[in-house]
């Protein structure tokens, strides 16, 4: 029997699920509206976009102008004040409204995100209910962690494409339930559909959000440095990251600022290559397409044997493939360990970096090969790419100090304890790293000297959920931290002084 999209992911019924649930969101002709003075309206100048999994057009982001992102932005401005003087008992309630409702439709959203980002279908129910199960410990808590804080007004958020919920509808409500007015953008390079049904169940239960689409130049000088925007949270790379911090440091603007580094795991002294095996196949989650992915590995020589036995039997039984296939209409979706990359230019871009490395003298370790059993019969298959690694990566290479958000990995090799610590702080400054050894102290010790924000021993960091404070060091991060009572501290005001890598303050917590 042929291979064939499973019934229960078809995009198509998907799309019609979303129309009955939310028919706000479209206009009569199908296409998608943006979300601002209250009501779905401007389509804008729709642009095509196609999904990650095979290529197929899933609908057209509906692009807004300067001037109408303009009236959006004043119009979210309009509403601040009077939500902040609703009572809290209000807001909590309709928070409370939003994630019930919100809870009725993790399927669906589950489902949107494996087309719209490459998802697999374990990762898209992961990602809303983890913005779910979030915003509800805020819901719980919010008492205490805000007390006499103030709501700074209006919230602008700017978010990477790769976990729209967990990260970006996760940050709206929680900053919506502290009494900001807050306004999104949509990723251009996907999650804009499934945004579009979450903020429709959110302005439904009255809560004051607003929804845009369009390109960073002609949205970002309002969405970022306008007046009317009170606070800017932005998630995405350095160049940009970068740019907003020069602009939002001249106007003394509240901002979070989370950017890309090169997260390492340094090896030294260590014998548990079970235990490693079991971390680096969990670290493929999503392709690496992560802020928290380990991307580069420090190892002591004498330890390279093990490692690469330890690598290329855990690397090469990980499969790669279409994340909607099955075999027959009742079979159950495969057990991926990541589909596509985000979009076809992503996926030659990591093609460029590796084949860079290649002609600036890095050594080729592994070169993993796409299974065409894993796809169906002459699909699109350009958004796919097969684990790599590298090892020997020369200081030349542009990979060498670059974040490739995709499934390359870099080996370095080292001789003593001072070249592993320089090596893994090669990019001044990361969210996360680690340390494995044997030596428990050891690692302890050396852990300080790693310049991320958090250092796991003998296994992977993550962002961390509810309560974890989470930020960034060096030129990973700017502004305030956020996680636990920081992301209410971070969009309100106080006596209490904001913690966060600013520019002009010296205020940092200690390693977490």
């Amino acid at each position: 029997m042929p291979k064939i999209v499973s019934p229960q992911v078809e995009f198509g019924g998907l799309l019609n699920q979303m129309k009955s649930i939310t028919p706000e969101v479209f206009t009569t002709d199908g296409q998608f509206l943006n979300l601002l003075e209250g009501r779905w309206q401007e389509p804008g100048k729709p642009r095509p976009f196609t999904s990650p999994v095979d290529g197929s057009e899933l609908g057209s982001l509906p692009m807004l102008d300067h001037a109408t992102a303009l009236r959006a932005v004043l119009a979210a401005k309009q509403e601040a004040a009077a939500w902040a003087a609703t009572d809290l008992d209000e807001r909590k309630r309709r928070v409370q409204d939003c994630l019930n409702q919100l809870r009725n439709q993790v399927d669906l959203i589950g489902k949107l995100l494996i087309w719209e980002i490459g998802k697999t279908y374990k990762l898209g129910f992961t990602d809303i209910d983890r913005a779910i199960d979030g915003v509800q410990w805020y819901v719980d808590n919010i008492e205490g962690m805000l007390g006499s804080r103030k709501p700074l007004g209006l919230v602008s958020n700017i978010a990477s494409w790769n976990y729209p919920m967990s990260v970006l509808l996760h940050a709206v409500l929680v900053q919506a339930l502290a009494g900001n007015s807050v306004i999104a953008k949509t990723p251009t390079d996907g999650g804009f559909i499934s945004l579009s049904l979450t903020f429709a169940i959110a302005r439904r239960c009255g809560l004051p959000v607003t929804l845009v689409s369009g390109s960073g130049g002609e949205l970002s000088d309002v969405l970022v440095k306008h007046e009317a925007v009170d606070c800017l949270s932005f998630v995405g790379g350095r160049y940009n990251g970068r740019n907003i911090a020069d602009a939002l440091g001249q106007n003394h603007k509240r901002y979070m600022l989370e950017m890309e580094g090169v997260n390492t795991y340094g090896i030294w002294n260590y014998s548990d290559w079970d235990g490693l095996a079991d971390q680096l196949k969990k670290g493929y989650d999503y392709g690496k397409q992560r802020c928290t992915a380990y991307v580069r590995f420090v190892v002591e020589r004498r330890l390279f044997p093990q490692f690469v036995e330890t690598y290329w039997n855990t690397i090469k039984g990980l499969k790669v493939g279409n994340p909607t296939l099955v075999d027959s209409a009742e079979d159950k979706l495969p057990d991926l360990a990541f589909g596509p990359v985000i979009n076809k230019n992503q996926a030659e871009d990591l093609d460029r970096l590796y084949e860079n490395a290649l002609k600036t003298g890095a050594t080729p370790i592994f070169e993993g090969k796409l299974d065409e059993s894993l796809f169906l019969p002459g699909q699109d298959m350009s958004a796919y790419r097969a684990p790599r690694a590298l090892v020997n990566l020369p200081r030349q290479s542009e990979l060498y100090f670059k974040e490739p958000f995709g499934p390359i990995d870099s080996i370095v090799l080292v001789d003593r304890v001072e070249e592993l610590v320089g090596e893994m702080n090669i990019s001044n400054g990361a969210l996360v790293s680690a340390v494995a050894s044997d030596d428990q102290k050891w690692a302890a010790r050396t852990a300080k000297e790693v310049r991320a924000f958090k250092v796991g021993l003998n296994r992977l960091r993550s962002r961390g959920d509810r309560e974890e404070v989470f930020g960034g060091l060096g030129e990973s991060w700017k502004g305030a931290f956020v996680g636990g009572a920081l992301l209410v501290e971070a969009v309100t005001e106080g006596s209490k002084p904001i913690l966060g890598n600013f520019e002009d303050a010296t205020l940092l917590p200690e390693k977490i």
